[in-house]
């Protein structure tokens, strides 16, 4: 895929994501939500200007850096965000403001080390930044869910002996 197709699907995502983080979301466990992250790997990985051939020690070191970034950045995000269960035991979640401070400071990182790879003139390609952004996603999702489990575990929802009865069973009359 050309730098600019991996461009336009960066952009594509990031505000996908960022518009939907804002807005209240139900969170289900059963939900494929590692399937985003997979492909946006699958779809970084296949191409070969992962690493720069000139400067691979130092490609290296970077896409490791932009890694640990992308995770930490999908940690904080995920710990920022609000979660809460209604009384029928659904999880909601919603970005605080917390969580744009993360995503801020995630970005202002990955540029540090864009313009920390471009000084020692390492070609850095789209590839890198499409898989640490499906570490952050990634990432982001599973600490989500799991906190959804807990939260759910802990208000009563999601089994159907928890669910209240409203009064004793009718008889029915023969």
């Amino acid at each position: 895929m050309s730098g600019l197709v991996n461009a336009l699907a960066i952009a594509a995502v990031v505000v996908l994501v960022v518009v939907r983080q804002f807005r209240a979301q139900q969170i289900g466990a059963g939900r494929r939500w590692w399937l985003l992250p997979v492909i946006l790997a699958f779809v970084a990985l296949r191409e070969p200007g992962v690493l720069d051939a000139h400067h691979p020690t130092e490609s290296a070191v970077l896409l490791g850096a932009e890694l640990l970034v992308g995770l930490a950045t999908g940690a904080g995000w995920a710990w920022t965000t609000r979660i809460w269960a209604e009384p029928d035991g659904t999880v909601w979640s919603k970005s605080t403001k917390a969580s744009v401070a993360v995503w801020i400071v995630g970005i202002a990182l990955r540029v540090g080390l864009f313009a920390l790879g471009t000084l020692f003139g390492v070609h850095q390609d789209s590839s890198a930044l499409l898989v640490a952004l499906a570490a952050t996603l990634l990432v982001r999702s599973g600490i989500l869910v799991w906190r959804a489990q807990s939260v759910a575990a802990t208000h009563g929802g999601g089994t159907a002996y928890a669910d209240p009865m409203v009064g004793p069973p009718r008889k029915e009359r023969v």
